[in-house]
């Protein structure tokens, strides 16, 4: 497997070119960035090294690694050290998405109520496809977070990231990527936004671990007006303590 990606980065180096114009570096991100989307690099290739990056670019080693911290940064590739090192691309991360927009909601320019609003478009839309898709492994998955979450509450120590969990595994019984790429990415949002509900009422997260529990037994039953009508008491309920916090978000 190694030989394959070693082998990959001389052929996969044919398709980049010299930059002259704009940042240097941003112009190498841009370029290696496009390659990716376009499946000309896929994870697991390595890039050429650095200094056969520097010759087919025409800049500095300087430059370079500049870009490689960009992309590194990005999630587009890993840097590896020692005699196997390099660097190589790797697999899209939603996570990163997700960090992204938790760095707007902590800096007001989202809300806790405009990603509960979000959810309520979202998840809502997204429960006739698990009812119909879900399989029995998928409903094992999702009793087994609740099974993890009762118990958390018994210690009087439930994590909102338990919740996030249990809706990020909800989105994959869709066995839809796309969705389930998205929800993964609002997983950090949707945890602050429950942080912000559980300010208003200190024992938020107890009444969802039922209703998650009766979610997954509609699922089973492929109920799915049952299942939408639990849903969507579910994020209601947070909607209206989020709103609350409404004022303070945007002052």
């Amino acid at each position: 497997m190694a030989a394959t990606s070693e082998s990959s980065a001389v052929g996969k180096g044919d398709l980049l070119s010299r930059v002259s114009v704009g940042r240097i570096s941003e112009v190498i991100v841009d370029q290696i960035r496009m390659l990716i989307r376009q499946g000309q690099l896929i994870a697991g290739d390595r890039l050429p090294s650095e200094r056969e990056l520097c010759e087919r670019f025409g800049v500095s080693r300087v430059t370079v690694r500049e870009a490689l911290r960009v992309l590194e940064a990005n999630g587009l590739v890993e840097i590896r050290v020692g005699a196997r090192g390099g660097a190589f691309v790797t697999a899209p991360s939603s996570r990163l998405v997700g960090a992204g927009i938790a760095d707007l909601i902590s800096l007001a320019t989202l809300t806790a109520v405009e990603v509960t609003e979000a959810r309520m478009v979202f998840e809502l839309g997204i429960v006739a496809l698990v009812c119909e898709r879900a399989t029995d492994e998928d409903v094992a998955a999702l009793r087994e977070i609740c099974d993890r979450s009762s118990a958390a509450l018994e210690n009087d120590d439930y994590p909102l990231e338990l919740s996030a969990e249990w809706h990020t595994r909800f989105a994959v019984a869709t066995h839809n990527r796309a969705v389930a790429m998205l929800v993964e990415s609002l997983h950090d949002p949707l945890v602050h936004s429950l942080e912000r509900a559980r300010e208003v009422a200190p024992l938020h997260g107890r009444q969802g671990v039922e209703e998650h529990r009766a979610l997954v037994e509609a699922i089973a039953a492929r109920d799915a007006d049952g299942a939408t009508d639990l849903m969507r008491t579910h994020l209601l309920r947070t909607a209206e303590r989020v709103r609350g916090m409404e004022p303070a978000d945007r002052g």
